[in-house]
């Protein structure tokens, strides 16, 4: 979850799971690769910007898009440089944009309405998703 003046970045998915859901910038662990590494290069990949100030959200184990599995480690981050934009076309449909919290598109994307719940209820454990 990255926060710009109090907002944070959406976009909609286009996946195998979680297609048309909103989602933050996020993916997959590389081989050997740090939680705040991870973070930064995939939102470089994802919508071409920066981060800072990365902290530890939540982690969840995510069932609801069976048969896969996943165990989600949830991160926040402070915007740091450059424009969000579309570099992945073939994973997200329209805009990366800044929205209020209190404000949020729906319908939103499992792994996201975690860290969302997280910044409400202070909650960073999830084990049945």
């Amino acid at each position: 979850m990255i926060f710009k003046n109090k907002k944070v970045l959406l976009c909609r998915r286009k996946s195998s799971h979680g297609e048309g859901e909103y989602a933050f910038p996020g993916g997959h662990l590389e081989y050997m690769e740090s939680f705040e590494d991870c973070a930064r290069r995939e939102t470089k990949e994802e919508c071409g910007i920066e981060i800072k100030n990365i902290a530890f959200s939540s982690v969840a184990n995510v069932k609801k898009y069976a048969p896969k599995h996943y165990v989600n480690i949830e991160l926040t981050a402070e915007w740091a440089a450059g424009e969000p934009k579309i570099t992945e076309p073939e994973k997200w449909e329209g805009e990366w944009e800044w929205y209020d919290i209190d404000k949020l598109p729906q319908p939103i994307f499992e792994f996201s309405q975690c860290a969302i719940d997280t910044l409400k209820s202070g909650k960073n454990y999830y084990d049945n998703l």
